[in-house]
């Protein structure tokens, strides 16, 4: 009997410390995706680091990514930075010198937190450490490249993520696998990662770091075009995430995870930035874009024209959402740690929507039908009720519009315009003909964007 009831607890042991995933891509992506990243639909990106010291970008062809600096002035040593660089601090000044001018002195994380929230997010990413390699909290693998070891002397990370939560939105964080200077990635690169210096003694350790102590509902890895997934140790990593970690549950990842892993690997599929196929895409992707055209991280030299009306916003908020997508709206602070105005109103313009339209957006799913070809028209549903949601994103000039996709009923369908109330509709050869109210600009129930409701179609 005591032998047997030995054996029982071992095999119960063994039942429970037995790893659901192991370290391959057919086991981390067996894993499903939680359901609350899918049920969000709208998040927003944070790019804050040393770079908004400078907020500078130029390039001799027109980009402009500030967040890039250190790279175009030391390897691309493109012209136009320096010399501006050097015009305005000097020939002898280095991008590391900037560590010791970061000045947060308009920073306040409750307030980034109620923008954020007030524009409708369901959760935030922020950069932990970009490219470059500074750090945004106090990393003992960057003990003197890092936001508490030199200024702003603050732990940003902590701090945003203790407002965001607070505002009830759920917190993650941008992480480059790869460094553009540090020693021991440039040594592994050299040999084409047949050492692994860089991963054993700063990459795991970090990545393991930030996991335990902020414990992100988001992973969003970035930086891995110039290895393979395996100088990464990416599904070693992945394994941990999804059986040990303190986020295991919750967690959700992207696809950056090594050369020709993007659109193949991982949770939700960013493929490129900007990524918005227009289509239905099978697997669950996002879309990240950046308010400035030209940046992620905060630009002095930005002009209007480089930042997305609402207009556009809500164009790419419709179409992700109506393909299966989630949209990553991304902001760049000030080095101040202000979100400047024309940033803080288009995301309140997004969140003055969204108060009117919501239903549309959150908790939906695709329809069988993306867009309308007759009309500025893209189709979500939510399965619990049934409802069709036309969103249009211009009001037409006949206060009529057709939608060709639907397939009603008499007597049984109808449509609501969503903030106003019933409209009428006609058959019209296989289409809906739906008469919109006439209404004067102030009686309108959004300014940029409607959203009928249609029950009973096919």
């Amino acid at each position: 009997m005591f032998v047997g009831l030995v054996l029982g607890l071992a095999l119960l042991c063994a039942t429970y410390t037995t790893s659901a995933y192991t370290s391959d891509w057919e086991s981390i992506d067996s894993r499903p995706l939680p359901s609350w990243y899918d049920e969000a639909k709208f998040g927003i990106f944070i790019h804050w680091g040393l770079y908004a010291v400078p907020s500078y970008g130029c390039t001799e062809f027109g980009g402009a990514s500030g967040e890039w600096y250190w790279y175009e002035l030391d390897t691309e040593k493109e012209p136009c930075l320096v010399s501006w660089h050097r015009n305005t601090y000097g020939d002898d000044f280095t991008y590391e010198d900037f560590a010791n001018q970061w000045k947060t002195s308009m920073f306040d994380p409750d307030d980034w937190a109620d923008i954020f929230a007030g524009s409708g997010a369901k959760y935030v990413v922020m950069t932990s450490k970009h490219h470059e390699g500074f750090c945004n909290w106090k990393s003992a693998q960057s003990w003197n490249w890092n936001s508490v070891d030199c200024e702003p002397h603050q732990d940003n990370m902590a701090m945003v993520s203790k407002a965001v939560k607070r505002a009830g939105l759920r917190m993650g964080y941008y992480h480059s696998l790869y460094e553009w200077y540090n020693p021991l990635y440039l040594e592994d690169k050299e040999v084409n990662g047949n050492t692994t210096y860089y991963i054993d003694e700063v990459l795991v350790p970090q990545m393991h770091d930030v996991v335990n102590n902020y414990q992100p509902d988001i992973w969003w890895s970035d930086g891995d075009w110039e290895m393979y997934d395996s100088y990464w140790r990416s599904t070693d990593f992945l394994a941990w995430l999804y059986n040990d970690s303190p986020v295991k549950d919750t967690v959700v990842v992207n696809d950056r995870w090594g050369i020709n892993d993007s659109c193949e690997h991982g949770g939700f599929y960013t493929c490129s930035d900007r990524y918005d196929p227009g289509v239905l895409q099978p697997h669950k992707w996002e879309n990240c874009l950046t308010l400035d055209k030209q940046s992620w991280g905060y630009r002095r030299n930005m002009k209007l024209e480089d930042v997305m009306t609402i207009e556009e916003l809500l164009g790419h908020l419709a179409s992700t959402v109506a393909c299966n997508g989630n949209l990553l709206l991304n902001v760049g602070p000030t080095s101040e740690g202000m979100i400047v105005p024309i940033f803080e109103e288009r995301l309140s313009q997004i969140g003055e929507w969204l108060e009117v339209n919501s239903e549309s957006i959150f908790g939906s799913s695709p329809w069988r039908a993306q867009n309308d070809t007759a009309a500025s028209v893209w189709y979500t549903t939510q399965l619990s009720t049934g409802y069709v949601y036309a969103i249009f994103l211009s009001w037409p000039a006949s206060n009529t519009i057709v939608l060709t996709e639907p397939i009603p009923t008499e007597d049984v369908t109808t449509v609501e315009l969503i903030g106003w109330g019933t409209l009428d509709w006609q058959p019209s050869g296989g289409s809906m003909s739906v008469t919109l109210p006439t209404l004067t600009e102030s009686q309108l129930p959004s300014k940029y964007a409607w959203v009928l409701k249609i029950a009973n179609v096919k």
